[in-house]
């Protein structure tokens, strides 16, 4: 169990005044009172300092952190196209905490200021500390994300979905972007195509950057020079992915097939296909990534790469509840995918 001692240890103080400060005493300087706080945040020392409830009493509760933005809110976002498989993954986590009998906690305000503390690191942890929050997962959050660092330098366990950071209480669960993102572009030279646009959303995230490292080191395998105009970094968004396509596609349209970030990215840039009078499979073929359900119900249906959300939701959980109970930090789940062959792709068209 943590101790005041080593509260004041880390922060440079003595017991009294950690004392002092968790006991609302206003004679601290705000610079010694942000110290402390950030030791108890790393240390874990809060769940006694902020919650008047038995040290034996557990919370069963994890929190949820997802759709990264700087208010740190979660829900005002969730109409954004870019989050929708993240919708689907939800539903079978929901799923796993339930039969681990636990309760799932969003928190509306991460980063409320703690005592005149403005770092939203700190508060964040603070904030998870006063509920007594057993373990984190987030999903889609920003790599420059406060919450991320937070967690990697606190005691709480935490399982990061699509973010590659690991730590004493903490892993990460993500699908294989890398060999999907090859999949799908031998699968299109396969059929004949040998000028193939890529359209990622953004290469700030490990999800992205495989993405398009897939797609590059398979035009290099089969001797292709990728022509960078073709590469396009529109945003995860389906309305951006659409404005892109109808840019790029009114400059030239010497490409047979594009390889989409995500289905909803492709559903953008069939909508810009269609607006063109491109017809797909027979002009253009179309692969997105992720196996949304509209995928399948698009015109045409869509060709895509299968993200296994329920062992992704499985794993991320499963993980979670072995850091919990204290052991070891269990290995990076790293998902393969599976390409689901539609009616989007199809032979390339003669010249």
């Amino acid at each position: 169990m943590v101790t005041s001692e080593q509260v004041a240890q880390l922060a440079g103080v003595s017991r009294a005044t950690v004392s002092r400060v968790l006991n609302g005493s206003a004679s601290v300087s705000e610079e010694t009172k942000k110290r402390i706080y950030a030791a108890v945040a790393t240390l874990g020392y809060g769940t006694t300092a902020f919650a008047r409830v038995s040290s034996a009493e557990r919370s069963r509760l994890i929190a949820l952190a997802f759709f990264g933005s700087d208010d740190g809110l979660s829900l005002s976002h969730i109409s954004e196209t870019q989050y929708y498989f993240y919708l689907e993954l939800l539903r079978f986590i929901e799923r796993e905490i339930a039969k681990e009998s636990f309760d799932l906690l969003l928190l509306s305000k991460p980063y409320n200021t703690v005592e005149g503390v403005d770092d939203p690191e700190t508060n964040y942890i603070l904030a998870l500390q006063k509920r007594r929050v057993e373990g984190v997962i987030t999903l889609a959050l920003h790599t420059d994300d406060p919450r991320i660092q937070g967690l990697c330098r606190s005691t709480i366990p935490a399982v990061f979905v699509d973010c590659n950071f690991q730590g004493q209480h903490t892993t990460y669960v993500k699908s294989d972007y890398l060999d999907g993102s090859r999949q799908a572009t031998e699968y299109l030279l396969s059929l004949g195509h040998r000028r193939i646009a890529c359209f990622i959303g953004s290469t700030n995230e490990v999800s992205g950057t495989e993405r398009l490292l897939g797609y590059q080191q398979t035009m290099a395998r089969a001797g292709l020079i990728v022509d960078p105009q073709l590469v396009q970094q529109p945003g995860w968004n389906a309305r951006d992915a659409y404005g892109a396509a109808m840019k790029l596609l009114s400059e030239r349209r010497d490409f047979t097939a594009i390889v989409a970030g995500s289905d909803m990215m492709a559903l953008g840039i069939l909508r810009a296909l269609r607006k063109h009078n491109i017809r797909v499979p027979e002009d253009m073929s179309l692969v997105g990534f992720d196996d949304i359900d509209q995928s399948e119900e698009s015109d045409p249906p869509l060709t895509t790469l299968r993200q296994n959300k329920q062992a992704i939701g499985q794993g991320a959980v499963q993980r979670l509840m072995q850091l919990i109970e204290g052991g070891e930090p269990p290995e990076p789940l790293n998902m393969p995918t599976e390409l689901i062959v539609r009616s989007s792709t199809g032979p390339a068209p003669n010249d």
